[in-house]
């Protein structure tokens, strides 16, 4: 399964070895943080799936993996079986439209992306598991004499 790594401005879909040449892809996927419009958990990725593998590896009800073309624009798919997964839509992405991964995270993924993440890339489990920082008061400061 795919590793997702996020920091405070981007996702990284991390791809194996395997996944990058059934994917025919040569570097992982990278999504500004800004341009992830809705994120939605799904226990069918084959259902959110549209278009042709344009390139791509298709096995139907068992693996679709690479860049899906259709009217719509194009998606980039990780897809194994019927497993949950997660659907990730975009805005103002100059490669994808939409991304839709398989992944037992997708639950960690969409706390995550509530959360304030730090500089340096961290796998989006580990961010959710982090308990929640207190939020801090709002409202006018007590008097000091």
């Amino acid at each position: 399964m795919v590793t997702l790594l996020l920091d405070s401005t981007q996702l990284e879909v991390v791809l194996s070895l395997a996944e990058r040449a059934l994917a025919f892809r040569k570097q992982n996927v990278a999504i500004e943080r800004s341009q992830i419009v809705k994120v939605q958990l799904t226990d069918d990725a084959w259902t959110w799936l549209r278009g042709v593998p344009d390139p791509g590896t298709y096995l139907p009800s068992a693996l679709a993996m690479g860049t899906w073309k259709s009217i719509g624009g194009k998606d980039f798919a990780v897809i194994r079986r019927r497993r949950p997964s997660v659907v990730i839509d975009l805005e103002a992405n100059d490669e994808f439209q939409r991304v839709i991964l398989t992944t037992r995270h997708g639950l960690a993924l969409v706390k995550a992306l509530r959360m304030d993440t730090g500089d340096k890339p961290a796998d989006v489990a580990e961010i959710a598991a982090k308990p929640a920082r207190k939020p801090r008061a709002v409202g006018p400061r007590p008097a000091t004499a």
